[in-house]
């Protein structure tokens, strides 16, 4: 959901054969759309519809997915950002201040969507959503702790500092999936107020973990995944034989959902509370290695395939996805809601889905057309003063 620094990686590394970072557009993509279809039919279904029909299932199947896609794929945009600025030379502390300040800005933004929805739901909405925990409160939080991540391990040569921040990346992914099950029940930070408890194990206000919340624990592993699958992707290995190396994460996918199942059969409990489909750490691994699958699965249908022949509605909303995120919601679940939520039959839910999807894509042309046309006017700007000067 980081359009501006997909952005700016589009201008630092352009793979054979392919426009901007198209993978990332694409997968980003791809995540709105699961995005949109979990919400459209989990709003709009009406409980017989839910009860009749399994569309209600593979909806919340693919609904577990578009969360960790874009958490993870801030962490790859943020790496190739990061090394990007390193080759160029820029110091430790000003790329610190850089990607930490875009973390704020995006916790900023989670601050206020969430002062947007109380506003447009009140007087229902309670105050205490308010300070609910969502997906950009954790994006932003997630940047901030990359960026001292990066400063820390920023000194020394590029080489040097890209594979030490790839390890580091993967060992604070393993230590928060490992930390998250006592963190929800056996060692929960009670003496902290429930609204900072939230950001720990999404508590809330209901004195449990909420596993529809998105707290620091486990949710930013994606993000430190993502940053050291980044650094990869920026490696010399990875920049001289891209398939190859995108092959390798595909199969190391393979291999971590094979671990995941083979860790969870084992009689050996690491736990005392074992709940593998929240918080257990061989859930975080499964998903980890789907998230590989399709960054690979992705990657070939951009280079070989014909995710890049002429428009691409899905690469589209990957561009704006930031956008699409905020001004979805409110017509989906908000006031402004398209069709009466929870009294919808699975046929009318679904023309109400392809609805706020086209309606979406329309909105991203107009995003990305209106940014074009500023920026031309800006150049014709400057080409006029640069004229009048030299005249």
């Amino acid at each position: 959901m980081q359009q501006p620094q997909t952005q700016t990686v589009a201008r630092v590394l352009a793979p054979s054969k392919m426009t901007r970072l198209a993978y990332i557009d694409w997968m980003r993509g791809l995540a709105c759309v699961l995005m949109f279809q979990t919400h459209c039919y989990d709003s709009w279904l009406s409980a017989a519809a839910r009860k009749s029909s399994s569309l209600i299932v593979w909806s919340q199947l693919g609904g577990t997915l578009p969360a960790p896609l874009f958490i993870f794929l801030s962490g790859v945009s943020f790496a190739l950002v990061t090394e990007r600025l390193r080759e160029k030379g820029v110091a430790p502390n000003a790329i610190a201040k850089q990607t930490i300040r875009r973390g704020a800005e995006i916790f900023g933004m989670g601050l206020l969507f969430r002062g947007q929805e109380f506003a447009l739901g009140y007087p229902w909405s309670p105050w205490t959503d308010l300070l609910r925990v969502d997906v950009l409160n954790i994006l932003g939080l997630s940047m901030m702790l990359m960026g001292v991540l990066c400063w820390v391990t920023g000194r020394g040569s590029v080489a040097v500092t890209r594979i030490r921040t790839f390890v580091a990346g993967l060992c604070l992914a393993a230590v928060v999936a490992m930390a998250t099950p006592p963190l929800w029940t056996t060692h929960r930070p009670r003496f902290l107020p429930w609204p900072l408890e939230s950001y720990i194990n999404g508590v809330h206000i209901f004195d449990k973990p909420q596993p529809w919340l998105f707290p620091l624990f486990p949710w930013s592993a994606f993000a430190f995944v993502g940053l050291a699958v980044g650094f990869y992707l920026f490696s010399d290995f990875a920049k001289r034989k891209e398939g190859l190396a995108f092959a390798l994460l595909g199969g190391t996918g393979v291999l971590a959902g094979f671990l995941s199942t083979v860790f969870d059969s084992s009689r050996v409990r690491l736990y005392a509370v074992y709940d593998y489909w929240h918080s257990n750490p061989d859930f975080f691994l499964m998903r980890c290695g789907i998230l590989l699958v399709i960054l690979f699965l992705v990657y070939a249908w951009c280079r070989w395939g014909f995710a890049q022949k002429g428009f691409s509605p899905i690469i589209q909303l990957g561009n704006t996805s930031l956008l699409v995120y905020w001004v979805h919601i409110e017509f989906v679940y908000g006031r402004f809601s398209i069709l009466p939520k929870g009294q919808c039959s699975a046929l009318k839910a679904t023309a109400g889905l392809l609805t706020i999807i086209l309606a979406m894509v329309l909105l991203s042309i107009g995003r990305t057309t209106w940014k074009k046309r500023k920026l031309k006017a800006s150049r014709r700007g400057l080409a006029v003063t640069a004229a009048t000067a030299e005249s």
